[in-house]
């Protein structure tokens, strides 16, 4: 079995990327946004973090939390995000037999990429990596047009301007 280790620093800031399992022809998370928002605002209020940034797409989603100090779990919050989301949701996905054995749903991959941010310029190039996501996948040919991401927060606070554009030839794959 293969040894998937994690770094775990507490109080640290991490970017995630989470994917369905199904992801051809799936609007699944955008579908449900509602019943998303409202789990990741349950597992907040239980569990606190903070989200740096966030983009929700079809059927996979990133985002960048920053733990509280002291804590390094954000495998308890990811669990309880994924088996909320998936009891919020009608049961209408195929299941493989090995997930109706473990008692799972076939909504999530099980696993996810994690990468720990290393400093500010990691930051800034994993935010803007973020934000850029809609456009690099064809959703939108704008980043202002995709109502799912945290780019309309940092607008306002005067981070990006509204025709912002993310264009970088080095551009290195974060875990998709």
């Amino acid at each position: 079995m293969p040894d998937y280790r994690r770094m775990k620093v507490q109080g640290g800031t991490y970017f995630f990327t989470v994917n369905c399992a199904e992801r051809h022809n799936q609007s699944l998370l955008t579908d449900h946004i509602s019943s998303l928002r409202k789990i990741f605002r349950n597992v907040k209020h239980h569990h606190p973090f903070k989200i740096d940034a966030i983009v929700v797409l079809p059927e996979h989603l990133h985002c960048i939390w920053t733990l509280p100090p002291g804590d390094m779990d954000f495998k308890t919050r990811w669990a309880l995000i994924k088996a909320g989301f998936s009891r919020e949701i009608p049961a209408t996905e195929a299941r493989s037999l090995s997930r109706m054995k473990r008692g799972e749903r076939g909504i999530w991959q099980r696993r996810y990429w994690e990468h720990l941010i290393r400093d500010e310029r990691d930051l800034r190039h994993h935010i803007d990596y973020i934000h850029w996501n809609p456009v690099k996948h064809g959703w939108v040919s704008r980043v202002c047009d995709w109502p799912y991401s945290s780019f309309h927060r940092y607008v306002k606070r005067g981070v990006y301007p509204e025709n912002w554009a993310w264009f970088d030839n080095n551009d290195i794959n974060l875990g998709e």
